[in-house]
C-alpha cells in the first residue's frame, strides 16, 4: 500500500499530532507500507530525506516557531502543500492519504482527492475542531468552518482521538460520522526504572500557554509551601514569563524550575526521575504526555477534560480534578504528595493500563484497517 501523510508539523515540530504521525509513518513502514510524509520545512531541516524506512518531504512554508503555526503560516501550508503534492504525484502515485488536522493538511488532502481522486483520512487532534479552546480559536474556526465541513464531507473517514473530541465534532457536524482511534505510546522508549518516592518531584511536560493551566498549579501550589514538593516543567511558550512572576509573588519560585524543550532522552530521564505527573491543561484531544508519563509509570493527577478522562481511571492511575477549579487541583495534590505508597501503586497501573490499550501497533493497525477500506470503497 503506498500512504500519502500529510502533516504541516512532523518532529521536531509541534507536539503530539507531529509525534502520532512519525509513529504510525515508522509502523506503516516495517509493516511493508510505502509511505511518504508531506510536512513543512524549517530551518536547516533536509528538505528530502529517507528515516526509519519512509520518505520525508519538506516543503517551505515560511514557519518560524518550532513549537506552533500561525493562521497565515498554515495558509501558507495549504498552498505550498498542494503545490508539493502535484510535484510528488508526477513520478509517485498514493493509494490512500492520511491527512493530521482538518486544516491545514485535510484542505490539501481534499484538493489533491478532488484532482486524482485518492480517498483520505482524516485524524481529528483539537485544534482543529470548532469548539475547541475557544479563548485561542473562536474567530478562526468561524473563518475556516465551511472549508472544515467540506474536509470533512469528503473524506473517505474522520477520526477523533477520544470520545469527548468526537462528542465536540458531532457538535459541529452531526451528519458526519465520527471514528474513535486513540493516540499510542512507544512502550519499548517510555517504561519505568528505578524510581525514588521521596521526596515528591512533580513533572508537567508541554507548551507552557495559558491551555495547559499551569496558572492553577502554581496557585493550587502555593496554598501547599507547607509540603515538601519540587516542580519541574519541561517546555517552553507565551506563559513562561507570566508564571515566572507568578511564582515570585506565591513564594514558591525556587521550588519550580523551568527547564525547556528536551531531547528525547532528557525527556525519558525526566519521566524517569520524576514521581508525580501533574496535566491540569483546559482543553485536550488525547495529550501524548499523559500517555507517555503512564508508560513511564508515573501517576498523574489531571483535569477532568476529554483524552484525560480516557486514560486517568481515578483511585487507580491517577487523581482527576474538576477543570480550572484550583480549590480540587489543591485537594487532590495535598493527597497525593505525602502518601509516597500510594503514588506509586498508582504509577504501577497506570502503566498496566497503557500496555493493555495504548500500543502504537494496535492504534496503525486500525489506521490501516481503514485505508484499505477507503481504497476498496474507490
Amino acid at each position: 500500500m503506498r500512504i500519502l501523510i500529510i502533516n504541516s508539523e512532523f518532529p521536531p515540530l509541534g507536539g503530539g499530532a507531529g509525534n502520532a504521525s512519525a509513529n504510525l509513518a515508522q509502523r506503516f513502514a516495517a509493516g511493508g507500507q510505502e509511505v511518504t510524509v508531506l510536512t513543512s520545512g524549517f530551518a536547516s531541516l533536509p528538505r528530502d530525506s529517507e528515516q526509519d524506512g519512509y520518505r520525508i518531504i519538506r516543503i517551505p512554508t515560511l514557519r518560524r516557531k518550532a513549537d506552533r503555526s500561525s493562521a497565515l503560516e498554515q495558509a501558507i501550508f495549504i498552498l505550498s502543500g498542494a503545490l508539493g503534492a502535484v510535484r510528488l504525484l508526477r513520478h509517485w502515485k498514493p493509494e490512500v492519504m492520511l491527512a493530521f488536522f482538518g486544516a491545514p493538511a485535510g484542505v490539501v488532502a481534499l484538493l489533491v482527492h478532488q484532482i486524482h481522486k485518492i480517498p483520505y483520512i482524516v485524524s481529528l487532534r483539537g485544534g482543529d475542531v470548532p469548539g475547541f479552546r475557544p479563548y485561542d480559536f473562536a474567530l478562526y474556526h468561524r473563518m475556516i468552518a465551511p472549508l472544515l465541513r467540506l474536509v470533512w464531507r469528503n473524506a473517505a473517514d474522520v477520526v477523533a482521538n477520544s470520545n469527548g473530541l468526537r462528542a465536540l465534532a458531532n457538535h459541529f457536524e452531526p451528519n458526519t460520522p465520527i471514528l474513535i482511534i486513540p493516540n499510542g505510546i512507544d512502550l519499548q522508549r517510555f517504561k519505568p526504572g528505578k524510581r525514588e518516592w521521596l521526596p515528591p518531584r512533580l513533572l508537567f511536560v508541554g507548551r507552557i500557554v495559558y491551555q495547559k493551566g499551569l496558572d492553577l498549579l502554581f496557585s493550587a501550589l502555593g496554598e501547599l509551601r507547607h509540603l515538601p514538593w519540587e516542580l519541574w516543567l519541561a517546555g517552553d511558550g507565551a506563559q513562561r514569563e507570566h508564571l515566572t512572576n507568578l511564582a515570585k509573588r506565591l513564594e514558591i519560585a525556587e521550588r519550580g524550575h523551568f527547564l525547556g524543550w528536551q531531547s528525547k532522552e532528557g525527556l525519558t530521564h525526566l519521566y524517569r526521575q520524576a514521581n508525580l505527573f501533574i496535566f491540569p491543561s483546559r482543553h485536550e484531544g488525547m495529550p501524548n504526555a499523559v500517555l507517555e508519563a503512564m508508560a513511564s509509570g508515573l501517576p498523574v493527577v489531571a483535569s477532568r477534560i476529554a483524552g484525560n478522562e480516557e486514560l486517568v481511571i481515578p483511585g487507580e492511575t491517577g487523581l482527576l480534578v474538576e477543570p480550572g477549579d484550583v480549590t480540587s487541583l489543591r485537594n487532590a495534590l495535598r493527597d497525593l504528595i505525602p502518601d509516597a505508597k500510594r503514588r506509586e501503586e498508582m504509577g504501577i497501573q497506570a502503566r498496566r493500563r497503557v500496555e493493555k490499550f495504548y500500543d502504537w501497533q494496535s492504534v496503525s493497525d486500525q489506521y490501516l484497517e481503514l485505508m484499505k477500506r477507503a481504497m476498496e470503497k474507490h
